[in-house]
């Protein structure tokens, strides 16, 4: 699952490494400033994903749907039964957030943001992209210009783990260098429109509040 806009760089030197979604990107924070946590900004904090930050129970707020397909509803409040303190405008906030955080952190390399925000099959994913970009002396110049759609894609409930797949449409401008800083695929000059689907999973019988990124997939 590797994102066209840095196929042409990547894709004879890094083995088919299937992160199609979240490959070549950084972001740019133009419109709004990104959460240090999967909360959403202001709203009281029902579910950050990053490990270790402490949060409060939120205020229940209605289940707003609309438009969504009956299956999406229907998970969604399957979601919000089995979890009381779940609160789908927050998350959908904390979602955008952590979306324009994991891109960040793959493109400058930071491992321990995605740690954070990751399960351990996407970070091992993102990791071993980043270590053969460096081995290859290639860097990524990349801006998230906007993110022009966010909505539910899916919902689900497995036993306790509670899963959401989120759309995002964003413009995002792509430039892979070399060791020497030539261009060497993609422009900044010309933005690509990007579709992704990311799904966040929680176990909602766990103590931890926290959810993570579990799979990245071409929207």
């Amino acid at each position: 699952m590797i994102l066209e806009i840095v196929i042409l760089a990547m894709i004879a030197a890094f083995l088919g490494l299937r992160l199609y979604s979240v490959l070549g990107r950084r972001a740019e924070h133009e419109e709004e400033s990104v959460p240090q946590r999967f909360d959403a900004g202001d709203k009281p904090q029902a579910q950050p994903p990053i490990a270790g930050q402490p949060a409060q129970p939120a205020p229940q707020r209605s289940i707003e749907l609309e438009g969504v397909m009956p299956a999406v509803e229907r998970g969604v409040r399957e979601i919000a039964s089995a979890d009381r303190s779940f609160d789908i405008g927050q998350f959908m906030d904390g979602a955008k957030g952590a979306y324009e955080m994991v891109l960040e952190g793959f493109w400058e390399g930071d491992k321990d943001t995605l740690r954070e925000l990751c399960d351990d099959d996407v970070y091992a994913g993102f990791s071993a992209a980043i270590d053969a970009r460096e081995e290859a002396g290639h860097t990524l110049d990349n801006k998230l210009i906007r993110i022009e759609e966010t909505r539910i894609h899916s919902a689900s409930m497995d036993g306790r783990m509670a899963r959401i797949a989120v759309l995002f449409v964003a413009d995002i401008a792509a430039v892979t260098r070399d060791k020497d800083g030539v261009v060497v695929a993609g422009s900044l000059d010309d933005a690509i429109e990007s579709r992704d689907v990311w799904t966040f999973s929680r176990n909602i019988g766990s103590r931890d509040p926290n959810w993570v990124l579990d799979e990245t997939d071409e929207g």
